[in-house]
């Protein structure tokens, strides 16, 4: 989510009809309405990478994959985001057709402009949600991810994943090396200074 907020309330009636004819994706935060910036291409293959190793991973499972279009429903706090990929594994979300209120799983790819958010207000916003077991961060300036997985306590646990390593969802029972998640993906080269 960035900036470029209406301060006047609409509702989430409103929203979802708007968003259906809308040319640019907007997020809903109890009223309020922020247009989403665009993303760049190393952001787009990351997500597209992560939305198809998914996809391959639970075709036939009964969990589905979807990726940036559809949002996920916060229905407790009003509250509708776009995930760069979200998983649901339950049947009642089958009843929606461009939202899922019961997600598994997750996964946003960090951008400069929405890090701190994804972080810290959109983490807390996810947690409401119950179904949710693993929330997933995806840097795109280097190999590191961050799995925050819900323990058995109710506790978000953090699992870094870096270069050399196989990362683990668990909410889906899947693992693969990072290395695929940032497959086709060129880093910029830190620059040296004499």
């Amino acid at each position: 989510m960035v900036a470029n907020v209406s301060y006047s309330y609409i509702s989430p009636e409103d929203y979802l009809k708007a968003e259906e004819s809308s040319p640019i994706k907007h997020e809903y935060r109890q009223g309020e309405v922020y247009a989403m910036a665009g993303a760049s291409n190393g952001h787009v293959i990351i997500s597209l990478n992560v939305a198809s190793l998914l996809r391959n991973h639970l075709r036939g499972s009964g969990c589905q994959a979807y990726i940036s279009d559809t949002k996920a429903h916060i229905e407790s706090l009003n509250t509708y985001y776009y995930p760069d990929v979200i998983v649901s594994c339950d049947q009642r979300d089958k009843a929606f057709d461009n939202f899922l209120r019961y997600p598994c799983l997750i996964v946003e790819v960090l951008s400069p402009t929405t890090e701190a958010f994804d972080r810290g207000d959109k983490f807390a916003d996810y947690r409401q949600m119950e179904s949710l077991q693993e929330y997933v961060l995806v840097s795109q300036n280097r190999m590191n991810l961050e799995c925050f997985r819900r323990n058995l306590e109710g506790q978000w646990v953090l699992y870094p994943y870096a270069q050399g390593n196989i990362i683990h969802l668990a909410s889906v029972d899947f693992q693969c090396a990072i290395a695929s998640v940032y497959e086709d993906v060129t880093f910029e080269s830190p620059q040296l200074t004499e």
